[in-house]
């Protein structure tokens, strides 16, 4: 992984900043910040608050910073021509953002705890998709439409709705629903629960892939033939879609709610430890031991994303600090230092250029992370 110097060729143990300070623009916020999304296109982020407000932020940045690579290595930064754009601040909810996605359609939609499922197109001014007064808006999901395939899903008590292709439809869960997951091409809904998960697929009944405990969080491999949840109870449970073949993954310190796969799917990296935690999935198996990446810290890692394109982590840490790193490796380039409270969210850009990331203490920001940042090799 390469370091990265200041304009003027110095050494980057002597002066290199964090990669926000120099690649990035960031905003402090007078409410948590509670997820993070991109937009279909990879040209806008949103960040959820908790206070009912969705942050809108445009990432063209034309005359942004922009990396040189240098002839004995390494790359040097080339400050930016003008600012960044502001973000835009739009009111969505009377209580707080539970929920956050980017809209098949285009825009986002965001969840919040008055029942309210609303659309941000755009450009345009948010509008109420949906208002239920009995239930909060939980968990949100969206995926491209195709055919019957994809479109949009979300969650209030144990009801879950599907909207795709100028269709609704709707199921009744065993318990409350706590996340929702498109499988990669969009054919089955995975619906997360007290009690085991729930296969929603586009044609056909529903499937229960039952496990004791609760299940809060949900990843698929990207190849779609597993499926794994983090649960409240410190540990992970993961399926073998095809047949119901399960695994347990145990040992944690904490709860290991944030999960992303590798994508080429040959790991699953999650939190719930001081170090991200790596399962191998090449190929999968009970008696296999996961192994730990990055820098060995006393504080537990908050959150976790794969970079869609490269064997690269990025980490989010309970003191606020965000770094990059790969699986099998100590090393680590910093993006943001420690402050402003845990990192709750990080999301990659769909092409894998730009990170964004929002914290507890309310510092919502993104970063441009050019291929020219990286080593190509063992990728």
């Amino acid at each position: 992984m390469n370091s990265v110097t200041d304009t003027a060729g110095a050494p980057p143990a002597a002066v290199a900043p964090p990669l926000l300070a120099v690649m990035g623009v960031s905003w402090p916020m007078d409410a948590p910040a509670v997820a993070v999304s991109w937009d279909s296109g990879g040209n806008s982020a949103a960040f959820a608050l908790g206070n009912g407000h969705v942050l809108l932020a445009d990432t063209k940045w034309p005359e942004g910073p922009r990396v040189q690579p240098r002839p004995g290595g390494g790359v040097t930064v080339v400050p930016a021509g003008e600012p960044a754009a502001e973000p835009v601040r739009a009111a969505c909810h009377q209580g707080t953002c539970l929920a956050l996605a980017a809209h098949p359609q285009g825009g986002f939609v965001s969840g919040g705890d008055d029942g309210r499922l609303v659309h941000l197109p755009r450009g345009a001014a948010p509008s109420v998709l949906e208002h239920t007064t009995e239930e909060w808006v939980t968990a949100l999901a969206g995926h491209a439409e195709g055919g019957l395939a994809g479109g949009l899903a979300y969650a209030h008590g144990r009801t879950v709705h599907r909207r795709s292709s100028g269709t609704s439809s709707h199921i009744e869960l065993p318990a409350p629903a706590t996340a929702l997951a498109f499988s990669p091409d969009g054919l089955v809904l995975a619906v997360a629960h007290s009690g085991g998960v729930t296969l929603w697929p586009c044609i056909g009944a529903t499937r229960l892939l039952a496990w004791p405990g609760y299940h809060r969080a949900l990843c698929w491999s990207p190849d779609g033939n597993y499926l794994v949840s983090a649960m409240q109870e410190n540990a992970l449970h993961g399926w073998r879609v095809s047949d119901g073949m399960d695994m347990e993954m145990s040992g944690y310190g904490g709860q290991p709610l944030s999960l992303s796969f590798a994508q080429d799917g040959r790991y699953l990296v999650t939190s719930g430890a001081n170090r991200p935690v790596c399962w191998s999935f090449d190929p999968p198996g009970n008696s296999q031991q996961p192994t730990q990446c990055g820098i060995a810290s006393k504080t537990p890692v908050t959150a976790v994303a794969c970079h869609p394109r490269q064997s690269l982590i990025a980490v989010g840490y309970f003191n606020g600090a965000v770094l990059l790193c790969r699986p099998g490796s100590d090393d680590a380039l910093f993006v943001k230092g420690s402050g402003d409270g845990a990192v709750n969210a990080l999301a990659w850009s769909p092409d894998g250029q730009r990170l964004a990331f929002g914290t507890q203490g309310g510092l919502c920001g993104w970063v441009n992370l050019p291929d020219a940042l990286f080593r190509t090799s063992g990728n």
